[in-house]
């Protein structure tokens, strides 16, 4: 019986070494970092730029063609906040407008984040575009009145 036991212990050794030494047939492949899109590429140079406080720069870089031809929506109204954010803190508001109404036709839901909304350059003029016009009996009236006058 012992001469068994030590038997099945030595064929049990021998069986789990040979499985222990056994090559893989394949090397495993080393993973590649994802390349960024070139419009990801613009927008992040883009807001570099405008953290570092070269307003000009953000604006030329993010009004790039890539980023407007890259097709992601996204990028598109990040690139248009930083430019309309870019025109504010450089007195002008005109073209912050400007960048507020595109960004809002392309996507009617676009809104800012909540820390800023209360800026005090660019949070006014994005809040005003924002809010819904609001229309009088008076001001219906004459519309109907001016449509009417049309025929």
């Amino acid at each position: 019986m012992r001469a068994l036991s030590i038997l099945t212990i030595a064929a049990s050794a021998a069986f789990l070494a040979g499985c222990a030494g056994t090559p893989s047939a394949t090397p495993p492949v080393p993973v590649q970092p994802a390349v960024p899109a070139p419009d990801q590429v613009a927008l992040d140079e883009g807001i570099k730029l405008y953290n570092k406080g070269d307003f000009n720069g953000a604006i030329k870089r993010l009004g790039a063609s890539d980023i407007a031809a890259g097709g992601n929506k996204q990028r598109q109204l990040e690139a248009l906040k930083y430019q309309a954010f870019s025109y504010c803190v450089t007195s002008r508001k005109t073209l912050c407008r400007k960048q507020f109404e595109t960004a809002l036709k392309l996507d009617p839901a676009f809104d800012l984040a909540p820390g800023e909304h209360g800026h005090p350059l660019w949070g006014p003029v994005f809040t005003k575009l924002k809010k819904p016009k609001v229309t009088t009996a008076g001001e219906k009236k004459a519309r109907r009145r001016t449509w009417r006058a049309s025929f």
